[in-house]
């Protein structure tokens, strides 16, 4: 009979030691005693992009910082109107009601929320070229 493990997700950290491992050319029956899981379970880790290595995510300039995302739940706690919020950031009025009605509104608003929302929203759903295209890998 054989023995199922919990599923586990790997964090960034895991992933990048897996990248690191393979660059170095080891197999992925020695990354995947590493992490005490097949070789099946890395392969398809390095296979979503097409075993090329993903860029480091950055944030846009133009993006709201967890700071500024601070400062606009403590002035929506504050009781401060979103023009003020604005004008303490350097924003636009509009990009601090854009970022309050995406996050659940003056209520509800909580930084540390809006920030983890807005990186999952900046995650494309592209497939790399060399996964989607048989031909071109």
């Amino acid at each position: 009979m054989r023995k199922y493990l919990p599923r586990r997700y790997y964090s960034e950290a895991d992933r990048a030691l897996m990248w690191d491992r393979w660059h170095k050319g080891e197999s992925l029956h020695t990354i995947g005693r590493l992490f005490e899981r097949s070789h099946t379970s890395v392969r398809r880790i390095l296979a979503e992009t097409g075993g090329i290595r993903p860029a480091q995510r950055r944030r846009s300039r133009l993006a709201l910082t967890l700071e500024e995302r601070e400062e606009i739940s403590r002035g929506t706690v504050a009781g401060h109107s979103i023009r003020s919020i604005a004008t303490a950031l350097g924003r636009s009025p509009s990009t601090v009601s854009r970022e309050l009605q995406r996050n659940g509104g003056r209520q509800y608003y909580r930084a540390s929320q809006a920030e983890k929302a807005a990186w999952d929203r900046a995650c494309r759903p592209k497939r790399c070229k060399l996964v989607a295209n048989r031909a071109l890998a």
